[in-house]
């Protein structure tokens, strides 16, 4: 019988996993063992992890945490958001307070004008779909369906803070890092609402 081989998990690993994903050290070793090594693949377990805990939490009450206020250089953009997780504790936590202040960041930045899908008028939703449909007459059915749906998570990405690209880590979205932060911290976080000011808009 043949054993696969398998990669020595150092501990130099596991803290650049860490440094990555914000996970436990626990997590990130058993991870990279699963991965035998890839950085990549372990990040996708423990991404697929953290969303999983972060499903189970969604339904704990969150009745504290910050309420955020960012105005950019010139004064000409302001930001007033509430992220909400289920104790003082963590409203007071450095990784909580970061998290809210680049959040605000975002939302001045990329300009989103709902926190996520579901608070999308539907007249809004039907209209940009029926957009999507008229770009693509003539192509094949099973394309059109494709396209269209790729056309609407593109408007969603535009228009929703949780699709949206994180400002700083594009390759990650807003909700992929919230999803981290309630992986790392073990409470329910919920970003409640926000308002964007823009002078003479």
């Amino acid at each position: 019988m043949s054993t696969a081989t398998s990669t020595i998990i150092t501990a130099q690993m596991v803290n650049d996993l860490r440094g990555v994903t914000g996970a436990g050290l626990l997590d990130c070793k058993k991870a990279l063992t699963e991965a035998n090594g890839n950085v990549d693949e372990a990040t996708t377990i423990l991404r697929k992890k953290g969303a999983a805990s972060a499903a189970k939490k969604a339904d704990r009450v969150t009745k504290e945490g910050l309420i955020e206020s960012y105005i950019h250089v010139g004064g000409k953009v302001g930001v007033l958001i509430e992220i909400n997780c289920e104790t003082d504790f963590v409203a007071r936590n450095d990784d909580f307070k970061s998290f809210c202040k680049d959040i605000c960041l975002q939302i001045a930045a990329a300009n989103p004008l709902y926190v996520s899908r579901d608070q999308v008028p539907e007249a809004e939703v039907a209209k940009e779909r029926d957009i999507a449909a008229a770009q693509v007459l003539g192509k094949p059915p099973a394309a059109v369906q494709k396209i269209v749906e790729g056309k609407i998570d593109k408007f969603y990405s535009t228009i929703c803070l949780l699709d949206q690209p994180f400002v700083k880590l594009p390759e990650k979205s807003v909700k992929d890092k919230l999803t981290e932060l309630i992986t790392k911290i073990g409470e329910n976080i919920q970003i409640r609402r926000f308002a964007r000011f823009q002078l003479g808009a």
